[in-house]
């Protein structure tokens, strides 16, 4: 039989087609729109996703349509998406990069407080969170939140339009602010502070739980059969994980995707004193902690096609030859940062240009940069006493031999790579997989399916150049903190 992941993205989608043995068969990807209507906002339609949902299960259904068993969801976290009491979306898709509820992050930070966000929740609010999106939307569109009878995460509006199933599994629900993380239920007293109810948000699923099957109407105007399986799916990351087999205690990943996170898996709940990593549940159903960039990939992205004008991204990195002795610093806060300085007034920083500075020396800061700043949050595990001696990779940047060099020198781990580097559409396969009882649990899936095709090990110069950058480096951000905001 055949499962199929849905990778929800923020600038695409896509699918893949994976046997009962792991093999992928298949992918597809079809583009959206991505609006930012003002400074530090970022908003999509959630009709275009289903529209490309819809498109891309057509293509790659073509001459396999029989044989499809379940399809699950890897998807962008935070968004809030609402509909009315018609299923009708409400208002464009506020996503998880957007920064416009400063003022209900502050309040919930520092007049709910920390100390009790972090009891309820586990987690204190971020601009990116659900729960602050909300508030923004109670205080400036007051007619909007009237009518609001559902409360959705992006990959599940996706769901509900295939299932009818209104559900949310729990690792994407918790990144809203409004869950039990350690209890695994909705926290009754962040539904009483954002002014909703309960009957707004959705069921509650692990991650491989069937929640339901394709609507029969669907299915016909699709090709497919009836009987297919829906399966509740996973926030992007912890279905990266899962794509990377980073289950169990004490394994990691590291995606450099659109956002950048950095993924350690457990079977014990905890959390930082700080918050400065996020505490979530998993989608192998135990619990993970995770320090989230909001802008990882995506920077290199904006430095080739914006800045440079060119999509020759392998060419532009041939020539560079100077690691651990660049004199240019990025800070890659182009969107504002989550992990750990939770700032979304913070920008992207170039520091240490001189006449001499060459192109090659500011490509080279953007992935030094974005690798520092993961640095961070590993730093902040390394705190907690967690030892991290390796570490999966996955997503764009991880195509890249030089990211993946730095990656192992900056933060001085051994990088593994996946035979398979689909990232969130694989591992909503295997969720799918296991949802029909293809496998018995995640961890049996991944232990069958993941295979490692390469190995970087660190280089004992280059760590030692690079931890001399990485203490320079973390003098910049607290250097600058105060004028960001002048700026904005």
């Amino acid at each position: 039989m055949y499962y199929i992941g849905v990778d929800l993205g923020t600038s695409a989608l896509k699918l893949v087609m994976m046997d009962s043995k792991g093999e992928l068969v298949k992918s597809v990807s079809k583009e959206y729109p991505l609006d930012f209507p003002h400074s530090g906002w970022s908003e999509q339609n959630p009709t275009d996703w289903f529209l490309a949902v819809k498109e891309g299960l057509r293509e790659i259904s073509v001459g396999a349509a029989e044989k499809i068993a379940g399809i699950s969801f890897g998807g962008q976290m935070h968004g809030l998406v609402i509909l009315d009491k018609d299923d009708n979306v409400l208002r464009p898709a506020i996503l998880w990069n957007d920064g416009r509820s400063t003022e209900e992050t502050d309040y919930l930070n520092n007049v709910i407080g920390k100390e009790k966000l972090s009891e309820l929740t586990a987690n204190i609010a971020f601009a990116g969170f659900t729960a602050p999106k909300i508030l923004w939307v109670k205080k400036n569109e007051p007619e909007i939140f009237e009518k609001i009878s559902k409360i959705m995460l992006p990959k599940d509006y996706i769901s509900y339009m295939l299932s009818g199933s209104f559900c949310t599994d729990y690792s994407d629900a918790s990144g809203m602010l409004l869950l039990d993380v350690k209890n695994k239920k909705w926290s009754s007293e962040m539904i009483e502070i954002c002014g909703i109810s309960k009957s707004m948000l959705p069921k509650l699923y692990e991650s491989y739980e069937v929640v339901g099957d394709i609507k029969s109407e669907i299915a016909k105007e699709l090709g497919l059969n009836e009987d297919i399986k829906i399966i509740a799916g996973a926030g992007d990351n912890a279905a990266a994980a899962i794509g990377t087999g980073t289950v169990g205690d004490g394994a990691c990943n590291i995606s450099l995707g659109t956002s950048g996170t950095i993924f350690i898996s457990s079977k014990n709940f905890g959390v930082d004193k700080y918050n400065a990593l996020h505490s979530f549940d998993h989608s192998d159903g135990n619990y993970h902690l995770m320090g989230c960039m909001l802008s990882a990939a995506s920077c290199n992205k904006w430095w080739m096609e914006d800045i440079l004008k060119t999509k020759e991204f392998a060419a532009e990195q041939e020539n560079i030859d100077n690691l651990g002795e660049n004199k240019v610093f990025f800070l890659p806060y182009l969107m504002g940062e989550r992990s750990p300085h939770n700032d979304p007034a913070a920008r992207g920083t170039f520091v240490g240009m001189s006449m001499d500075t060459r192109r090659e020396d500011m490509t080279l800061a953007i992935l030094e940069g974005v690798t520092f700043g993961l640095r961070d949050s590993l730093e902040v595990a390394r705190s907690l006493g967690i030892e991290i001696k390796k570490t999966m990779i996955c997503g764009g940047g991880a195509k890249s031999p030089l990211w993946k060099r730095l990656v192992a020198n900056i933060m001085n781990v051994e990088v593994e790579v996946p035979v398979s580097e689909e990232g969130p559409g694989f591992g909503a396969a295997i969720l799918a997989a296991v949802g029909c009882g293809e496998y018995e649990s995640v961890e049996a899936a991944t232990k069958s399916i993941i295979k490692i095709k390469e190995k970087i090990e660190p280089e004992a110069d280059l760590v030692v150049k690079y931890e001399e950058r990485y203490k320079r480096f973390k003098k910049i951000y607290p250097a600058l903190k105060g004028i960001f905001k002048e700026i904005l």
